[in-house]
């Protein structure tokens, strides 16, 4: 989930006219952090102090009560919740005999059909080092009863996304990179989806409903796009297409077109005029007609209503009421039967955090110990009472050490 420094895209090309400068970036966020305070001295055009107050996430206390000291894996949670750990990278996972995988990133959980589950998690690293994807089946007690791989010699899988029909996309997080179809529940083998595209694949989420999926892109120019398959169900042929919209933070929307998505010798990102620059895309989550994604650059998390062509802001670390915001380096998301926004930290203070519906922003859980890693992966069990997720570095800091936890208690329906 690395990104390149704000303002450089891989190829040495600057930002987009819709990207802002870092030190721009900074005076804009302290405005915004003032206006959320109620800070009335401040003379702004209309126009920027409308979008001041598009999104003012509230801060609040959890619902769940307060963080009680780490347990013995480390890990902060309120009161009636557990933390177990599933496995460790370079360990066999408990009760198999497979080792687990370095660099545990994007992870979903897929119901088995007799009560049990399986869990699949991507490997951030190279082919040599064991890039790829594996997966844990559990029993319907959510005990572990085998692992393996489902997925080798690729290149940075780091996140992906479940499509309706129980496969998984894993996406390799490099320079006109692929996506791969892959297949926890039968173990088949994976195929790459070549008219997918080719660019720096971060995550997706399916839309059953418009049956599309949509991707980001981890650049700090990085576009938005979706996928039409030509058969639902069926990813091997389809349309690429990027979404178009103009330079605000809020506005209707339009999807075009991507010419070559190969991206040769144009990369995907720079072939349509008009495509919507974001600063670092990541994790991506459909419900109810609407799709949210992360941009980890800026720390902003977007919301794109479908039904009514429309896009805005939905939550900025700079933005937030009172400051400062429990939720920072944004990455990962999930969500919740109830509607709830799990949002996991790649740095910040090591937190899972929740927003709700009504834009309500507060810690759910805290990893100590981690402070040179990200979370990744979080995911739910059928039931909703089980919260998967890793720890990509885990406490040493380095790929070799990744940790993958379970959560279990009380969960909000």
């Amino acid at each position: 989930m690395d990104t390149l420094p704000r303002g450089v895209a891989d190829n040495g090309q600057s930002m987009s006219p819709d990207q802002t400068p870092d030190d721009g970036r900074l005076e804009r966020r302290a405005i915004l952090r003032a206006a959320a305070m109620g800070a009335a001295a401040l003379a702004l055009p209309f126009t920027t102090w409308s979008e001041a107050y598009a999104a003012p996430a509230q801060a609040v206390k959890s619902p769940y009560g307060p963080l009680l000291p780490a347990d013995a894996n480390g890990v902060q949670l309120p009161a009636g919740f557990t933390s177990a750990v599933v496995a460790r990278s370079g360990m066999l996972v408990p009760g198999t005999s497979y080792r687990w995988h370095s660099a545990p990133d994007g992870g979903a959980v897929f119901g088995n059909g007799s009560g049990g589950w399986v869990y699949v998690s991507n490997s951030e690293m190279s082919p040599s080092a064991g890039g790829g994807a594996s997966r844990i089946v559990f029993d319907s007690t959510g005990t572990a009863v085998s692992a393996n791989r489902i997925l080798g010699g690729t290149r940075r899988n780091c996140a992906g996304g479940k499509t309706p029909w129980n496969s998984w996309l894993s996406c390799e997080e490099v320079g006109r990179g692929r996506v791969w179809e892959t297949y926890p529940l039968t173990g088949a083998a994976a195929v790459r989806r070549l008219a997918m595209g080719r660019f720096k694949h971060e995550a997706a989420a399916a839309d059953p409903v418009r049956r599309v999926i949509y991707l980001t892109e981890d650049e700090p120019d990085g576009r938005f796009y979706r996928f039409v398959p030509t058969t639902w169900g069926n990813l091997s042929r389809g349309k690429l297409q990027v979404l178009r919209a103009g330079t605000r933070t809020s506005g209707t929307f339009s999807w075009a077109n991507v010419p070559d998505p190969e991206g040769s010798p144009t990369p995907t990102r720079f072939q349509v005029s008009g495509a919507k620059a974001f600063n670092g895309g990541e994790g991506c989550w459909y419900a109810n007609g609407t799709v949210w994604f992360t941009t980890k650059g800026d720390g902003r998390i977007w919301q794109v209503n479908l039904a009514a062509g429309t896009y805005e802001l939905a939550y900025d670390d700079g933005l937030v009421n009172p400051a400062p915001a429990p939720l920072t380096n944004v990455d990962n998301i999930t969500g919740a039967a109830n509607g709830d926004l799990f949002v996991a930290e790649d740095g910040g203070n090591m937190e899972i955090c929740i927003i709700t519906p009504d834009d309500k922003v507060f810690s759910f859980l805290r990893l100590v110990g981690h402070d040179a890693s990200e979370i990744t992966g979080p995911a739910f069990n059928p039931a909703g009472n089980r919260l998967y997720f890793s720890s990509q570095r885990g406490t040493a800091g380095v790929s070799t050490s990744g940790v993958t936890f379970c959560v279990t208690g009380p969960f909000r329906s």
